[in-house]
């Protein structure tokens, strides 16, 4: 049966298993390609599992023009959904990703069946299925290094433990000891922007007489896309005169991606008396940057405007002691007085008022104006339109550090009993940045400049697995496990969190858009947890086979967590078979989860205005007035079945999946902050409370059911003087919140939780030989709609086709062309745009809002 993640099989010599495969693939074709996911004993063919494996061959990477392992898998496996996320704090810099309409960190990432660590970013934002996850980081894995993908869509957490809720996805290396590749990729969208480049190596190399070093390098940058309206307020400031403001004022696209670096080494060789030393390990690196919101010069509250309301209250004896801009009845430009050198008090310049029309937020009475041009002249006063007349949006991003080492040592003893030692440590850090933007609270002497922090993610793992195979098809196998993670929020610069002197006048503290990490927040948090696993496969008769797993898992934090699954394969005839599972399942909230604050930055639909909201920890005594508490384990009961069909030419398998989960862990609805909770909050550290609207933390606190199916089909025709390959890939996947406290979980977050992610998704692929040297592909793909919760609105669903043609020249040189949404589709326009922040399409669309995309690649085969 294919029970779990081979941790054994993908342990034992590589080119056994490659010659298992040639074998298995010459006598039952293609759809039944020799896997290593998904059984602990001898690799099975995909036909034979308990449960759906998809296969993705490199090939199938190499014939697309992205560079983004996440792009690539999405494209092929349409249960997997990963977007651009433009505007989305860290979620920008490692972009969140979802296999059967779970959260990412509810998937478990293996290479070559070892525990990948996950990544540092924790998605605050992420159209409500990914807010608040942390999971592995993919797009660090050069594609060129893979031999091929494997994705386990099934509950593997009696296994393998935490994160594999939904499946696993686990990428097996390259093995060769010879040859290689050099590849170079070029391409950019119809509109003229995001032009990619990726040069990209792989080479074998000999260790001994069967051992091998398989390396693999790539290098990349891409440049950002505009897709945005110029906002409505932007447009009217620019039409009243300020010739400062950009057009567009606020860029909706992907980001910059500069020097990003992704090197994979894969390792084996004998150690004799039949042992075998291996490993593989990885570093990347790269700076992403995009923008955020726009920030008006005549408006924005706490920077450049103020509510009359906040400004009596702040000003309580009537007396001024700072000028301002405003509307009369709403909102206000404040312009503080100049900070006296000797001590940084306030002085009392007495600066004039200036009201800005509230209709329009322009200021067009003349006397306005005049005052304005005093303000701006008078050296004792300051606004911060001296700095940026024409407002300002933030630039933010952050360096990527990415570094993993896994090594062990295997053998098999005279009983025939195999075993495997092996030991990892795995990192991923994000070092942030901010630019153009203020501590507004520091006044004139705010840098525009700074560095806010990092998060680091930080992983140990010891495991020892025996394996022993009986009978005809019998094995059964066990092991033990230790793991450590850390959490780490590093310390930003001074003026990124501190209050200055003028937050007493309303001035908002801390670096605005994204506040740096004061010295309560930073700090580092870390858990333990030792595991022990059983797991047994038997094949009753030569048509039916059963397996049954069990896992007892022990963390220092939460407890222990005790799960099973039975699964069984029965081939009724040649043409048709039926599998089906069943097991328990559970996910542990991370440290960082746990503990992390952070602030976003984002648009009110109903203030059509930007707010600053706060993701506190749960343990928090502000929390803890809205039902906050300590994190449990989420836990789920995974159930499976389906069909293996041969029917003539054309080999189907159809698969039923539903998952319960409970205890499931999110982000809690918005909560206001009362001025007393605002108190508490800078007692407990958070600094850049002075500025939060509103605040949620993470709880275990509502009940969800997925269900869907999954269907491939495969086809070989000879046609059009060649032969072409068909392949149907079919997915629905449908999720309802089935028990929820409306105390902690509002509307609006469960239609994100319901409808984030398009509910069908399929693609058909042709590849199609024309001859020896001489090959097209097409691949039409289709989206269903999704809602999207910063604009409010459903988005209909879109179809999409992909075009490639490859040459090859001779033996060694194949030269590419093609485009990716050829006929440049786009989805449904926001009608909300220009009224709103000018994004002109949904950002979470699923398939990218940047039209067609050409590339060019040529190939050279060592």
């Amino acid at each position: 049966m294919l029970l779990g993640i081979a941790t054994l099989s993908v342990a034992f010599t590589q080119q056994a298993v490659a010659q298992d495969a040639d074998a298995d693939a010459d006598e039952y074709g293609e759809i039944e390609e020799v896997v290593a996911t998904g059984t602990r004993g001898q690799p099975r063919s995909v036909t034979e599992s308990m449960v759906p494996v998809d296969v993705i061959t490199a090939d199938e990477f190499i014939n697309q023009g992205g560079t983004d392992l996440s792009d690539l898998i999405r494209n092929v496996v349409p249960s997997y959904s990963v977007n651009a996320q433009p505007i989305s704090d860290a979620a920008t810099v490692v972009r969140p990703a979802q296999l059967r309409g779970m959260a990412p960190d509810q998937t478990l990432v293996l290479i070559n069946g070892k525990r990948r660590h996950r990544a540092a970013v924790i998605s605050w934002l992420g159209n409500g299925v990914a807010d608040g996850a942390q999971g592995p980081d993919i797009s660090v894995i050069p594609s060129i290094a893979l031999k091929q993908v494997e994705v386990l869509r099934d509950g593997a957490s009696a296994q393998y433990g935490s994160d594999a809720i939904a499946g696993v996805l686990n990428f097996i290396l390259k093995d060769a000891r010879e040859g290689g590749s050099v590849e170079v990729r070029y391409g950019e969208f119809y509109e003229g922007d995001g032009t990619a480049m990726q040069i990209a190596a792989n080479i074998g190399l000999p260790v001994g007489d069967e051992g091998f070093v398989n390396i693999s390098v790539e290098y990349g940058e891409s440049d950002p896309t505009d897709r945005s309206l110029q906002r409505d307020d932007a447009a009217a400031l620019i039409a009243a005169g300020n010739t400062f403001v950009a057009n567009p004022a606020q860029i909706w696209g992907t980001p910059i991606i500069d020097d990003e670096l992704k090197v994979m080494v894969n390792f084996a060789t004998e150690a004799g008396n039949g042992k075998e030393i291996y490993g593989h390990g990885n570093y990347a690196e790269k700076r992403v940057e995009g923008g955020f919101f726009f920030r008006n010069p005549n408006n924005r509250g706490a920077v450049f405007g103020f509510s009359n309301d906040i400004f009596d209250d702040l000003n309580p004896d009537g007396t001024v002691n700072v000028g301002f801009i405003g509307p009369n009845d709403e909102r206000f430009l404040l312009i503080g007085d100049l900070l006296q050198a000797a001590g940084g008090a306030v002085g009392a310049a007495n600066c004039p008022t200036v009201a800005v029309n509230p209709v329009t937020s322009i200021i067009d009475d003349p006397a306005q104006q005049a005052n304005l041009a005093l303000i701006l002249a008078d050296p004792n006063c300051f606004s911060f339109q001296e700095m940026f007349p024409g407002g300002f949006t933030p630039r933010f991003g952050g360096e990527v550090q990415d570094f993993s080492i896994v090594g062990g040592i295997r053998g098999e003893t005279s009983a025939g009993l195999l075993w495997d030692a092996s030991i990892a440590y795995g990192t991923n850090e994000v070092d942030f940045f901010i630019n153009n933007t203020v501590n507004a609270s520091l006044g004139p002497a705010t840098p525009t400049s700074f560095d806010p922090g990092l998060y680091r993610q930080e992983e140990f793992n010891l495991n020892f697995d025996v394996s022993y195979a009986f009978g005809d098809g019998g094995n059964i196998a066990g092991g033990l496990e230790y793991r450590d993670e850390q959490f780490e929020i590093g310390l930003g610069q001074t003026e990124s969190w501190s209050i200055g002197p003028l937050a007493d006048q309303g001035f908002s503290a801390a670096s605005n858009g994204f506040p740096g990490f004061s010295p309560i927040a930073a700090g580092d948090w870390s858990r333990s947890n030792f595991a022990a696993y059983v797991d047994l496969e038997v094949s009753p008769t030569d048509d039916w086979s059963l397996g049954f797993a069990t896992r007892f898992e022990d963390f220092d934090d939460f407890g222990t967590t005790f799960n099973g699954k039975v699964a069984t394969n029965f081939r009724i005839n040649d043409r048709l078979a039926w599998r089906a599972s069943a097991s328990s399942g559970f996910r542990a909230p991370t440290p960082g989860q746990s503990n992390a604050f952070n602030v976003s930055t984002e648009f009110d639909l109903v203030l059509m205005d930007l707010v600053n909201n706060g993701n506190i920890p749960p343990g928090s005594r502000v929390a803890e007035l809205r039902g906050g508490r300590p994190l449990e384990a989420e836990k789920s009961i995974n159930l499976s079945v389906g069909a293996i069909l041969t029917l003539g030419e054309v080999d189907i398998t159809i698969d039923y999946f539903n998952i319960e989960l409970k205890d499931r862990l999110g982000q809690t609805k918005l909560f206001a902050l009362t001025p007393q909770e605002v108190i508490d909050l800078l007692a407990e550290g958070v600094t850049s409370a002075a500025n939060l609207a509103n605040f949620r933390f993470f709880i275990n606190d509502f009940e969800t059911t997925t269900q869907g199916i999954d269907l491939i089909a495969n086809y070989t025709a000879e046609m059009l003087g060649g032969s072409t390959d068909w392949t149907l890939l079919f997915n629905w996947t449908d999720t309802e919140v089935t028990k929820h406290n409306p105390d902690t979980l509002d509307d609006l977050r469960i239609q994100e939780l319901q409808e984030g992610l398009p509910g069908f998704r399929a693609n058909l692929t042709a590849n199609h030989q024309a001859t020896d040297n001489f090959r097209v592909l097409a691949r039409l793909s289709y989206y269903d709609e999704w809602f999207d919760s910063e604009d409010g609105a459903v988005y209909d669903g879109e179809w999409l086709v992909d075009l490639e043609a490859a040459l090859s020249i001779n033996d060694n040189l194949t030269v590419t062309v093609g485009a990716q949404n050829i006929f440049d589709t786009f989805p449904g326009e926001n009608q909300g745009a220009r009224s709103g922040v000018g994004n002109r399409y949904s950002q979470f669309t699923p398939f990218g809002f940047n039209g067609g995309f050409w590339y060019a690649r040529i190939r050279y085969e060592l």
